[in-house]
């Protein structure tokens, strides 16, 4: 958990909660979050600090574009459930009884005298399709049958007569379509697409994460500009009542109470330009968190204190490279594409396609359904046949044209690869040298604040005793006040290298100990 911590020591008062001033007790409401990733977010209660913890549980767990990712996920594993479902065997079943019934009879072969030729037959079949052969991408179906069927004819040798058959088909590509790769492309390709949704995910994680540390630090930056806005109208306030007096008793003029209520203006006017940015990035940071109520005020934030040293190169280049969502997500799609290549490379082969059938009959009979099944292994006739399928599209235009735009997608991702390495390479350079430099300008900045503040005494001190005057006083308190900013500016400088830096390492998730989904 990250403590709040004072911006610098040598500030008194310098934290990011306001004056308890008419305008800036606008912003001192706050309300309870939860740190935990997955919890749900408390009732709002005064008084409570906001921690950056909070705030980016809140956006994991309410942002919109993680739950339309989320959703994206769900999809990709949809996707390789429905090609692992080709995997199992197809069952069928079916039931069939059909009456024939001639007017009259047309010929003495038909076996009837008085009415026409009636036949009357149900067939029941029972087959299943098993899956494919993954090593060859063939196919095999089996499949029986009992019937039974009875005529009017008296030429009919068994009546009724029923009668039992099995037969197996097997169909096997021998050139476009054989082999493992046709068997099994499709499920590798559905389990690379949920890699990559789910490296998306993390990305989104680490986006949501870097935006919500911005908004975070951008507030913290907001509210202590009030307060050094604030400061400043003290003190010009105070220097106004002073001239004031002084005027009374003939020590200052006019022109120096003029001077001193035209400081006051000014920083009043400060203040409302501060208090309308306050409230502009509480609103930023509120829907980043999608909170609903936008009318709720957040509690007291602060910057962390950043103890983490210099950053190594070559350490965070590394967790850059095994961890960036860009590139791995790429890598994963160009996996992809080399499949799309070698299916267009099999594609441009001639269809040549093994079918075979072998099937056995019973003996009919006319005893009934059990006999019939009961002859089949003895007393049987037997069939067969076996065949091949040749088909090739003239010169093969399609097929070739679809080769080399598999080609042209493969080498393009490759190239955007190279790319994306080059300038994640170019970015962890910068953001470890911002970091750093951040990191030795903090220190400058907390300095020159320290001198700043000493010179704003010595020349108060000076105008007290009667040495100075009220320009020179608000000189030195504009010198102050920009000392103070240029402090405020370093250290959300530097807070904002360090998001980015742990963004592009991919570090954040394990930081905010983020759990991601499985």
């Amino acid at each position: 958990m990250l403590i709040p911590i004072p911006l610098a020591a040598k500030l008194s008062t310098y934290s990011v909660m306001p004056r308890p001033t008419a305008r800036a007790a606008l912003i001192l409401a706050c309300f309870p979050l939860v740190a935990v990733f997955g919890q749900t977010p408390a009732a709002p209660a005064a008084d409570k600090a906001f921690t950056l913890e909070e705030a980016i549980a809140l956006a994991l767990k309410k942002n919109f574009d993680l739950q339309v990712q989320g959703y994206a996920v769900s999809s990709a594993k949809d996707a390789v459930a429905v090609q692992e479902a080709v995997s199992d065997p197809t069952l069928t079943a079916s039931a069939r009884r059909a009456v024939s019934q001639s007017a009259s009879t047309t010929s003495r072969l038909d076996g009837t005298a008085s009415t026409g030729p009636r036949s009357d037959s149900t067939t029941m079949s029972v087959g299943a399709t098993l899956p494919k052969i993954a090593a060859t991408n063939g196919t095999v179906s089996i499949n029986t049958n009992v019937s039974r069927s009875a005529t009017n004819s008296l030429n009919s040798l068994v009546n009724p007569a029923f009668t039992n058959g099995i037969s197996a088909n097997i169909s096997q590509p021998l050139m476009n379509g054989a082999g493992r790769h046709m068997a099994t492309v499709a499920l590798t390709r559905a389990k690379l697409g949920l890699n990559i949704a789910s490296i998306t995910y993390k990305s989104r994680v680490l986006t949501v994460i870097s935006d919500t540390e911005n908004a975070y630090y951008n507030l913290v930056a907001a509210r202590e500009t009030l307060r050094i806005r604030q400061l400043t109208l003290d003190y010009n306030q105070k220097l106004l009542e002073e001239n004031q007096a002084r005027r009374t008793t003939g020590v200052a003029t006019d022109l120096d109470v003029l001077s001193a209520d035209y400081g006051v203006a000014n920083a009043r006017r400060g203040v409302v330009q501060a208090v309308q940015s306050v409230r502009d990035t509480e609103d930023r940071l509120l829907n980043i968190i999608n909170l609903p109520e936008f009318d709720t005020k957040v509690g007291s934030v602060s910057f962390a204190e950043y103890n983490e040293g210099t950053p190594n190169f070559a350490t965070s280049y590394k967790k850059a490279r095994e961890y960036y969502p860009d590139t791995l997500s790429t890598e994963e799609a160009i996996k992809q594409l080399q499949l799309d290549l070698e299916t267009a490379r099999r594609n441009q082969m001639p269809d040549l396609n093994l079918t075979a059938a072998l099937g056995y009959t019973a003996r009919s009979t006319n005893a009934g359904y059990g006999d019939a099944m009961s002859n089949l292994p003895n007393d049987h006739g037997n069939n067969w046949s076996l065949g091949l399928n040749y088909s090739m599209p003239w010169g093969q235009h399609a097929e070739k044209a679809r080769y080399r735009t598999a080609q042209s997608n493969l080498l393009s991702r490759k190239a955007q690869l190279e790319q994306l390495e080059q300038a994640l390479l170019v970015n962890v350079r910068t953001s470890v040298r911002a970091v750093d430099s951040n990191v030795t300008a903090v220190e400058i900045a907390s300095k020159a604040t320290e001198l700043a503040a000493r010179q704003y005494e010595q020349q108060k001190a000076r105008y007290d005793a009667g040495l100075s005057t009220s320009r020179l006083v608000l000189l030195a308190q504009d010198d102050l006040e920009n000392a103070r900013f240029q402090e405020l500016s370093a250290r959300l400088a530097l807070r904002r290298a360090v998001a980015e830096l742990h963004r592009l390492e991919g570090s954040s998730i394990e930081r905010f100990k983020v759990q991601l989904p499985q």
